[in-house]
């Protein structure tokens, strides 16, 4: 298979999914991992994908927020093991803050602790909470139909009315230098003051989110504790051992 034709379906599969593992596509293209990573490096160099720990992603603007449906579908299996720990981080009792996002929707089938309360912002969440009979509270505000949170000043006041024992937050971005970041600066303003209003603080991310810089800045990394796959050798400085890792 010539080059240009190994590059128009390296960029047409990233096109569809986001996201495409680098096994993936030495299956796809019928080539060598050697030659695969070559092309991913040269498509990097010309600024039509980046490179991410086992493959590729697209490059987004630092202001645009995938959808709900699009996050979806992107790192299941990481997602769901990201979850499965957030969710064992729970004790019986619990006041916890359930941020708006997919991989924190995930931890809902896997929570096992009793006599928990759940605040959120997230309208998703909420049906999926009560369907387990998990004691649930829906911050009032602006909900942003893209995403299905609620954000605005109307939530942060609701939200000021609560403290929490845990908070787990998503991020669109992990940074050395600019942290924990999110597209949307409402999003980000609700996220920053559950972090300050908990006792503890996670943040769930596959390891796809390194490197990722978007608009609004959350917090430093050495602020919160992340649950990921993998955290590359260059961050677990910044982070300290402030990180939790799937196993398996």
């Amino acid at each position: 298979m010539l080059t240009e034709e190994r590059y128009r379906l390296i960029l047409e599969r990233l096109q569809s999914r986001g996201v495409v593992k680098l096994q993936e596509l030495v299956e796809l293209l019928g080539a060598s991992e050697s030659t695969v990573r070559r092309d991913l490096i040269d498509l990097e160099a010309n600024r039509l994908l980046k490179r991410v720990h086992g493959g590729a992603s697209l490059l987004t603007q630092k202001s645009t927020e995938p959808g709900m449906d699009e996050k979806t579908f992107k790192n299941i299996h990481e997602k769901n093991k990201v979850a499965r720990l957030a969710a064992e981080q729970l004790q019986n009792g619990d006041c916890i803050y359930l941020d708006a996002g997919t991989t924190t929707l995930s931890m809902i089938p896997y929570i096992e602790a009793e006599n928990i309360t759940v605040v959120t912002n997230g309208l998703s969440h909420v049906d999926a909470l009560v369907s387990k009979n998990i004691r649930s509270y829906l911050l009032g505000g602006l909900m942003k139909t893209h995403t299905k949170a609620v954000v605005g000043s109307i939530a942060l006041q609701n939200m000021n009315q609560f403290r929490f024992d845990k908070s787990f937050i998503g991020t669109n971005g992990i940074d050395v230098k600019m942290g924990y970041t999110t597209p949307d600066p409402e999003e980000a303003l609700i996220k920053r003051n559950a972090h300050l209003l908990s006792g503890e603080t996670y943040v769930l991310a596959d390891s796809s989110k390194f490197g990722e810089i978007t608009f609004a800045k959350l917090f430093d990394l050495n602020e919160a504790t992340l649950i990921t796959d993998m955290v590359p050798e260059p961050y677990k400085v910044p982070i300290g051992q402030k990180y939790k890792v799937i196993e398996g």
